[in-house]
């Protein structure tokens, strides 16, 4: 059951990841660690996010990491992450990485569809555009539209003809709604599999996911005893914990940083 926590108080879940002795720290970057905003590539994480993954990436056997449905391009834009930093990165919704060290990874499976997502952006791009506040976005394995400039009306509209266009053309390509988009890949892997690499690479002995939309919730899910969930925002929810927002967000990350950093050796 998910319950509320507020900025300030204590919680036992957040003492218990915080002692755990290797900790990955995973957020989704749009609407956790950004607000929502219109423009998808005008969003950047608030200050005092960026001080608390600072601290936190500073810390001994602690470890922080960007899971977002974004293509490595556009993640490593809006958030601002450069080739030093020790901030490691999922995009397309698990299907690409970036370590520190190392920098990008190369797919598992390199199949190549590049010919079926230009194909796909030829036929959807003049139906988004016919649509007023609609706006197409390119992927690495596909494509998104995104409605935050429309009324619901025109939403509706363009998710349709959209939906209808993949049917038909693209019909095995994985489908993906949240919070005003609508987006489509070539590739099926989720979050859970990004939860699963971390988990992997970093050998964590504890996780912290922080997600606001359906798509979260593949990571949510597969979180394991020792883990903690956090949904930020309104819905159903597999999380231990809920926060109203990405203030609440750098809260909470603060938080973990003052406990972590107090914790016995």
């Amino acid at each position: 059951m998910t319950r509320p926590w507020i900025p300030g108080t204590p919680a036992d879940e957040i003492t218990a990841i915080a002692r755990t002795e290797r900790l990955v720290i995973a957020l989704d970057f749009d609407g956790v660690a950004s607000p929502l905003v219109p423009d998808p590539m005008a969003a950047r994480a608030l200050p005092e996010t960026v001080a608390q993954i600072a601290r936190l990436s500073a810390l001994p056997d602690t470890f922080v990491a960007f899971v977002s449905g974004r293509s490595m391009h556009d993640l490593r834009i809006i958030t601002e992450h450069s080739d030093d930093s020790p901030v490691s990165l999922s995009g397309s919704h698990g299907a690409q990485y970036w370590f520190p060290g190392e920098g990008e990874i190369a797919p598992a499976d390199g199949t190549d569809d590049t010919a079926a997502r230009e194909e796909l952006w030829a036929a959807a791009r003049p139906i988004i555009d016919r649509y007023e506040g609609a706006e197409f976005e390119p992927k690495a394995f596909g494509m998104g539209v995104h409605t935050r400039r429309a009324d619901r009306a025109t939403e509706e509209a363009v998710f349709a003809e959209v939906d209808a266009l993949v049917a038909e053309r693209f019909p095995h390509w994985r489908r993906r709604s949240g919070h005003r988009v609508l987006e489509f890949s070539s590739r099926n892997e989720g979050k859970d599999a990004a939860i699963g690499v971390l988990r992997e690479r970093f050998r964590a002995t504890g996780i912290v996911f922080a997600g606001d939309d359906v798509t979260d919730e593949d990571a949510l899910r597969v979180l394991q005893p020792g883990d903690l969930g956090v949904r930020v925002g309104p819905g159903e929810s597999a999380a231990a914990l809920r926060v109203d927002g990405p203030a609440d967000v750098a809260s909470l990350l603060a938080a973990i940083a003052d406990e972590r950093a107090a914790r016995p050796e």
